[in-house]
């Protein structure tokens, strides 16, 4: 979106609840700018050349506003993550004995098939922990069949549609894509190369609803919004995961540091446009990288390594 302005960098993320938006027409928040960037750049940033940049350079500027702004020390935390005590992401969801396994649908225009995926073990709105009243603001845009949740009347999911959120955390998806016991996750290391790497961790289209460990680390969580593709990051966790996202690409990167920070994706998911579709040409290492409401541009060059550039991390 070349026409979209940038906010002023970082964002004041500790008191996100209190300071407005600098979104001029729905978001209520600073922490809600970030899933209007969200929103915004979904069908460019996912199944396109930009992926894993776009989401690196995302939750970099998300962890950098926490540390300058609010004065966090720490990282993104490690499990237990759920356990509901108090410096958890908070605890699953009620369960709701009524949920339906999850129907998961391509955004219109986009190819691929519906699929079903197992529910989980919650479903309800989550009531323990530090985040049991946090409020998701925006969307749904997604289907999201059995939470009793109807889609945002605005049709961008920009609208003002304050609720509680819901999770369905369960080990069926866990263990099928998103833990190192399954093979999703253990031959991401042996991927040759970077399209191999992105077939695997993203899934395939029309593949019987094989998700890969991206898709899987969003459905394990699931509920709302962490089942909905657009507005996800209303939900915490999903920072947790995609820096594990991050993570695997950094250690994947690290076994040929030479190659694989100049190597982009030439395949299907290495274009400019949502697995290609319409066709569109392959992005390039001087491509802009934009983040909207979130924080300052980059570029897919910058991102290629975290410890070059405006990056300075490294993950154990």
């Amino acid at each position: 979106m070349p026409d979209e302005p940038t906010r002023p960098y970082p964002v004041k993320l500790c008191t996100w609840r209190e300071i407005p938006s600098n979104h001029p027409l729905s978001a209520p928040s600073q922490y809600d700018d970030f899933i209007v960037t969200h929103i915004n750049h979904t069908l460019d940033a996912h199944y396109t050349g930009n992926f894993q940049m776009w989401h690196r350079w995302f939750i970099y500027t998300y962890e950098t506003a926490l540390r300058e702004e609010c004065g966090y020390k720490g990282y993104q935390p490690t499990p237990p993550i759920f356990n509901g005590d108090p410096y958890s992401l908070g605890g699953n969801g009620a369960w709701d004995p009524d949920l339906p396994a999850s129907l998961i649908t391509l955004p219109e225009g986009v190819t691929g098939d519906p699929f079903t995926l197992p529910r989980g073990v919650g479903g309800g709105y989550v009531t323990t922990g530090p985040f049991a009243n946090l409020t998701v603001n925006l969307g749904p845009i997604a289907d999201l069949p059995g939470l009793g949740v109807p889609k945002n009347p605005q049709a961008d999911g920009l609208g003002y549609n304050p609720r509680r959120v819901k999770r369905d955390l369960g080990p069926a998806i866990n263990k099928r894509y998103a833990n190192y016991t399954t093979v999703f996750v253990t031959d991401l290391l042996s991927k040759p190369n970077i399209t191999e790497y992105r077939l695997l961790l993203e899934g395939g289209f029309n593949n019987g609803g094989e998700i890969g460990p991206h898709g899987g680390g969003h459905y394990t969580i699931n509920g709302d919004p962490g089942g909905d593709l657009w507005v996800s990051p209303a939900d915490v966790a999903f920072y947790v995961h995609h820096g594990n996202m991050d993570r695997m690409w950094t250690l994947w990167q690290a076994i040929d540091p030479v190659n694989r920070t100049v190597l982009l994706d030439d395949g299907p998911y290495g274009h400019i446009t949502w697995n290609n579709e319409p066709p569109s040409r392959l992005m390039t290492m001087d491509d802009v990288i934009n983040i909207g409401w979130a924080g300052p541009p980059t570029t897919m060059r910058e991102m290629m390594s975290t410890t070059s550039g405006p990056l300075c991390y490294f993950y154990k």
